[in-house]
């Protein structure tokens, strides 16, 4: 069977989980928890629109510390015969503000709510002198001096300048950040309904693989891609289950899959080649899963399907469930090599900007960029070849580490990806090619 391209395959990909960008669930995120359990609401989504339920600011309020006045009592003051009127008392932010009697000025604070009567403030810097007086030694009122005329409205903010109560305060497909979640606390409102993550079943597998501080026998390494694919779908917005099958068993992995949790994908990682015990190629082909060779280095090993699972866990073949006797599910599945450096390059390719849209994170593409390679370099002219590299200060690409796709360090140093498309048998140093940046 011809391989497909990276194109064709991509395609495949993006029809599998088509079904996911349509009628996406929702939840309702509490905001109560906003300091206390971040990770929850890290760039979430608004799936509904939010409308103010009040005003902002919802009162009038001093932009500065200074004096509030009416402007009429300051109208006739002058450097050379200022205007000096008796201090009122005091006006901190969560006070009720009260009222100003003419020819009054009261000290007010960033914040405060405008006095009845007062239509300006004066800042503190303006007003002679220039710092906020206590009463009198006799207890009587202080003074305080103007200089010059205040406009009407001068530092006041304005009920409702910001927002007016019903005004669409964010619109749906909003992603929510420091700014957003901001204003939605600042109206007061409790929750907002946003987009559920992409709930993702990892499973990475293999009888060699320990989990990190685990002594090893011979022959076995500690598990890297549950933690490289764990992370690679997390930071593209979805929420992780692992369960990792450490057998070559099809009947081990298929028991997991029965005790998973209902999820919206399913990724694996190893078991996809042709060798004897594949054991996802074991447990998934049968379901309706399967498997084809990708023109690409690394990651050639690719497979995608959809099975059913019954509604309470199990996994079975669509042909033999009876329609209409078992509630079931379909759940897409999206297959990876076990290599490190394959799955990885696997997920950048085919799988990272589906879920990136999914999540509504922006520029869901690495961007393509063009640089000259350091080097001369070679590559198999029938396969798009992945190379790691490190742009350099001058602009010149380094490749770092060869193709192998066990080459995981070489990789954790990269900054770009290398494409050396099908077609292209070498490349001469100094010649331009295409890279994906990879350290954002």
């Amino acid at each position: 069977m011809n391989a497909r391209t990276i194109d064709q395959h991509r395609e495949a990909v993006l029809s599998l989980l088509a079904p996911l960008f349509r009628n996406r669930a929702t939840e309702e995120l509490p905001l109560s928890s906003l300091t206390t359990e971040t990770d929850s609401y890290r760039g979430r989504i608004l799936a509904q629109a939010v409308d103010s339920p009040v005003a902002l600011p919802p009162f009038d309020n001093s932009q500065m510390d200074g004096y509030a006045v009416r402007a009429e009592d300051l109208a006739a003051a002058a450097a050379l015969s200022p205007t000096t009127l008796a201090v009122a008392g005091r006006i901190a932010a969560g006070d009720a503000g009260g009222r100003l009697r003419p020819g009054t000025a009261a000290p007010i604070m960033t914040g405060a709510p405008i006095p009845a009567g007062a239509d300006a403030v004066v800042p503190i810097e303006q007003a002679d002198p220039p710092r906020f007086q206590p009463p009198e030694s006799d207890g009587t009122a202080a003074s305080v001096s103007f200089h010059a005329p205040v406009p009407v409205g001068s530092f006041v903010r304005i009920t409702g300048s910001d927002v007016h109560q019903g005004d669409r305060l964010l619109d749906a497909g909003t992603r929510l950040g420091a700014a957003q979640y901001g204003v939605l606390a600042g109206t007061g409102l409790t929750s907002a309904t946003v987009l559920r993550r992409i709930r993702v079943l990892l499973m990475a597998t293999g009888h060699e693989i320990r989990e990190p501080g685990e002594s090893l026998a011979a022959g076995q390494i500690y598990d890297s891609n549950t933690v490289i694919l764990g992370q690679a779908l997390r930071d593209a917005g979805c929420t992780v289950t692992v369960a990792p099958c450490r057998s070559d068993d099809a009947a081990d992995l298929l028991a997991l899959l029965a005790e998973a949790p209902e999820v919206d994908l399913i990724v694996t990682v190893g078991g996809v080649s042709a060798g004897a015990r594949e054991v996802v190629r074991d447990a998934l082909g049968p379901l309706g899963v399967t498997f084809q060779h990708v023109a690409m280095q690394p990651g050639g090993p690719q497979g995608l399907g959809e099975i059913r699972r019954p509604h309470g866990g199990g996994t079975v073949p669509a042909s033999t469930v009876p329609v209409g006797t078992v509630p079931v599910s379909t759940v897409p599945v999206i297959t990876f090599p076990g290599n490190p450096v394959s799955a990885l390059v696997s997920f950048e390719v085919f799988l990272r900007p589906v879920l990136r849209r999914l999540a509504g994170i922006p520029r869901p593409d690495r961007e393509l960029r063009r640089a000259p390679l350091a080097e001369p370099v070679d590559s198999p002219a029938g396969k798009h070849q992945l190379r790691r590299g490190i742009l350099r200060p001058d602009g010149a690409l380094d490749l770092v580490g060869g193709a192998s796709s066990h080459l995981l360090h070489a990789y954790a140093t990269a900054t770009a990806l290398v494409h050396l498309p099908v077609g292209v048998g070498s490349v001469a140093a100094g010649e331009p090619v295409d890279y994906w940046s990879i350290d954002d």
